[in-house]
């Protein structure tokens, strides 16, 4: 019996899912103290250019689009608790590697390494929480692991802005290998049995094996075939094209309004986690049967607001300043993913969820290739507040198109809505009656 189908109401009651969930809070948490280290390291320290800069996530990004969707096959045919146990240690051993990182040059292929694990990482932990929840549970599960993301962007920046004014960035990076390894050993504590998991001699006893490539196969034509699920990943690509041109810029623009103070950057992230709580908070609350366009634009066009207000930035700027704009992008990146992850798992038959994930890997990795390194060489050119100020534009104009066409883009959550208001409609007339 599915560990899920043994909990109460509330997800909190779900022991199972619940160690699961902290060991996913754990790996999180470290990622957080190690990405803003490297940001720090690379920008402040070795004074990289904003070219150089850009590379970082274009070797983040490479891994996904050659293994993303074969890695979401992967996670819907292999065991997924063991397989983020093996990802949880190889990250933490190749975490290791990057701490002695000398130069750009060592550090690169190191983190295309790590990326690499990662990809199988994301689809399995997605998948495996799609088989320990109810179906009314999903929504509850996605705000959660929202939770970790945002939340960890206020905690990891905050200790890890306050580890960086004393120590080096090679502590945070040490930190997060030793985070992960304490992921790994909470993993061990939860059986294949308690997750729903079942080993592949008994997944040959129960159906016949398919082929990786026709799995693979399966995954695209699914997504394909689906229109709002397809829409919906055109959207989230339309929009991470603007957003990636100057997500890893960030540092570039900071030298220049905060040459001074590289704790800044740390309060900005810290500031952005704090709103996005505050958005899954409200998500979490709204009813859950409203159209995902109003959401998913909106959170587009908040994002697109302060990315544009940074870009007004002078040097010399006032804290409570970028603490605001922080807060306002916080939100608008809490609403466009928690709407979009659930868009995923709640339109995904569970036996799919791997591979669309996997799927959705491949095509935003696919964007970070070029969009950084297009952005970088922008910076270099025209400087980093202009090219802010007018990809702030382009994002928030996005975010108006996709509430303007919402009904259009996604229908199909419009016809559930009416289908289930009827419902609604009917049961009343019946008790009524």
């Amino acid at each position: 019996m599915n560990a899920s189908t043994q909990a109460g109401t509330s997800l909190l009651k779900n022991k199972v899912y619940m160690r699961v969930y902290s060991a996913f809070a754990t790996a999180t948490f470290g990622d957080w103290f190690d990405a803003l280290a490297i940001q720090v390291l690379v920008g402040y320290r070795w004074q990289a250019s904003p070219l150089m800069l850009a590379l970082i996530p274009v070797s983040i990004a490479l891994p996904g689009i050659l293994l993303g969707s074969f890695a979401g096959v992967v996670a819907d045919r292999l065991n997924k608790l063991k397989l983020m146990r093996m990802c949880d240690l190889l990250t933490a051993l190749l975490t290791v590697f990057v701490l002695f990182a000398p130069s750009m040059v060592w550090l690169l292929p190191l983190l295309m390494l790590r990326a690499a694990i990662s990809t199988l990482n994301v689809p399995a932990q997605q998948s495996m929480t799609r088989s320990m929840v109810r179906e009314d549970q999903l929504l509850q599960a996605t705000s959660l692991n929202g939770l970790v993301n945002q939340g960890s962007k206020i905690a990891g920046p905050l200790l890890g802005g306050f580890a960086l004014s004393v120590l080096t960035p090679q502590w945070c990076i040490l930190i997060n290998a030793c985070l992960r390894g304490c992921s790994y050993l909470l993993l061990l504590t939860v059986k294949n049995s308690e997750a729903g998991q079942v080993s592949s001699e008994d997944k040959g006893d129960q159906e016949e094996r398919v082929a990786l490539r026709t799995m693979w196969k399966e995954g695209w034509s699914f997504m394909l075939r689906s229109r709002l699920l397809l829409n919906s990943m055109l959207f989230g690509l339309v929009g991470a094209l603007a957003i990636q041109m100057i997500d890893f810029q960030f540092t570039s623009l900071f030298r220049i309004i905060a040459p001074s103070e590289e704790s800044m950057l740390g309060w900005l992230v810290a500031a952005t986690g704090v709103g996005a709580v505050f958005m899954i908070m409200v998500l979490n609350k709204l009813n859950r049967g409203t159209g995902y366009g109003w959401k998913l634009g909106t959170g587009y066009a908040l994002i697109g607001i302060s990315v544009g207000g940074l870009g007004l930035l002078q040097p010399g700027v006032s804290i409570l300043t970028v603490l605001l704009l922080g807060f306002l992008l916080g939100l608008g990146n809490g609403m466009f993913m928690i709407t979009f992850n659930y868009c995923l798992q709640k339109e995904t038959p569970p036996h799919m969820t791997g591979r669309v994930f996997g799927i959705q890997s491949t095509i935003l990795s696919g964007v970070m290739i070029g969009a950084p390194l297009l952005g970088g060489v922008m910076v270099q050119v025209a400087g980093p507040s202009r090219i802010f100020l007018n990809f702030g534009i382009v994002i928030a104009l996005i975010g108006v198109l996709g509430i303007t066409f919402g009904r259009v883009l996604w229908p199909a959550q419009k016809e559930k809505s009416d289908s289930s208001a009827e419902q609604s409609r009917t049961v009343e007339v019946m008790e009524g009656s």
